[in-house]
């Protein structure tokens, strides 16, 4: 199944799709615990506000699977709640199945712990519930139009080095529970998502390959914690073009040339970028990214901002969101609701390219040839300067 961009004018390139991934207001997830729909509704009612067209959401796995072979119905109730009320406001859903980690928090249900302690990837007993967990969850929401993805997890591989693995483990995995949610879902999108770990780490057990082969498209999310804010500071090059050069590494990564990629994750996390250069940050990146021809949709992280009477949270963690907690549009959403308003930027071929030094399916080994600061990267990033530069992948 192909991804569904959002389509213009006769001749006219189809416009990417804009949404947030949803962290509520109230409570932030610890409110599948005590939910509210009224909750969620004043929340949508922000986001259709910006003219976003999609949620990315995120059900609690160890609260709906508290046990190996108990599946509950009241928190899947709650979240073909949440997805109706998406679509009372016009917005399409996105459901990630293996929370998993969320905001530096793992959740992970005590059957795969303490004197039960398993490998989520490895462990055959673990696997096997798994496949009920997405199974039943992916069969619920499937009856609803206006869900079109399905995510295994949000940035599974940060699960690892808790759970062991291998690149060969942790691709298996992944393969097989998306062939469950395929058969449980056959017409939504399948996906699976990873953070840049996997793509800069010469070392880490998943590998850019799971990312470009398996899922009906790629996705990335972009941080520029990561290391590129200190490249040049938080509006330099490498931090504004840091979006597009990810979307084109996996792009290029990838054996099919057509496969989308989709921005699933990004954000303007402090100190890297401050707050009064959150705008600015939200104009450039964009304004780099969107002319990429791979790009499928963009996908705010996050919604809202995290309450800070909760406590524990990495500091940046609490300032993310396009709302304050009270509903306040912050800069960053402005900036968004003006993109998603104006004339969207078309895709720009590249027709300026840069031979990477490594094919990384090949060589998962050599990620840090290309990973941000590399001699690579920031050759990347001064040609970027000067216009839309592409990334070639030499194969035999």
């Amino acid at each position: 199944m192909r991804p569904d961009p959002i389509a213009g004018p006769p001749g006219t390139p189809p416009a990417p799709r804009f949404g947030a991934n949803y962290v509520p207001s109230r409570g932030w997830f610890y409110s599948w615990l005590d939910y509210s729909g009224d909750d969620v509704r004043r929340d949508f009612e922000d986001l259709a506000g910006l003219g976003l067209d999609h949620v990315r959401v995120f059900p609690i796995w160890p609260w709906i699977q508290p046990n190996r072979a108990v599946v509950r119905q009241r928190p899947i109730d709650d979240l073909l709640d949440t997805i109706d009320a998406a679509a009372e406001f016009g917005l399409g859903v996105s459901v990630d199945f293996i929370q998993g980690h969320l905001s530096s928090y793992d959740f992970l249900p005590s059957w795969a712990l303490t004197w039960h302690q398993r490998s989520l990837f490895e462990d055959r007993l673990v696997r096997d519930g798994l496949n009920l967990y997405v199974d039943t969850l992916a069969r619920a929401v499937a009856t609803k139009s206006n869900v079109f993805a399905l995510t295994l997890g949000n940035e599974v591989n940060n699960l690892w080095p808790h759970s062991a693995t291998t690149a060969t483990a942790s691709y298996d995995w992944a393969r097989e529970l998306l062939d469950t949610a395929r058969a449980a879902a056959p017409d939504k999108l399948c996906l699976h998502s990873v953070f840049d770990d996997a793509w800069y780490k010469p070392d880490h057990p998943f590998t850019p390959a799971e990312a470009v082969e398996l899922g009906d498209l790629t996705t990335v999310h972009s941080w520029v914690f990561n290391g590129v804010s200190r490249i040049d500071g938080p509006l330099g090059p490498a931090t504004i073009s840091h979006a597009d050069y990810l979307v084109e590494l996996a792009a290029a990564t990838a054996l099919d040339p057509d496969r989308p990629v989709w921005l699933q994750e990004i954000g303007v996390p402090g100190p890297d970028v401050p707050a009064g250069d959150a705008a600015t940050f939200v104009h450039q990146t964009l304004g780099h990214v969107l002319t990429n021809p791979a790009l499928w949709g963009v996908t705010w992280w996050s919604s809202h901002d995290i309450d800070r009477s909760l406590a524990d949270f990495p500091d940046r963690e609490y300032d993310l969101g396009l709302f304050t907690v009270d509903h306040q549009r912050k800069p960053a959403a402005a900036a968004i609701a003006e993109i998603i308003a104006g004339d969207n930027l078309e895709p720009v071929k590249r027709e300026r390219t840069l031979q990477s030094p490594v094919d990384l399916l090949a060589e998962p080994e050599r990620r840090a040839e290309v990973a941000p600061g590399s001699a690579f990267h920031r050759e990347w990033v001064a040609e970027r300067e000067s216009g839309p530069v592409g990334i070639a992948v030499g194969r035999d």
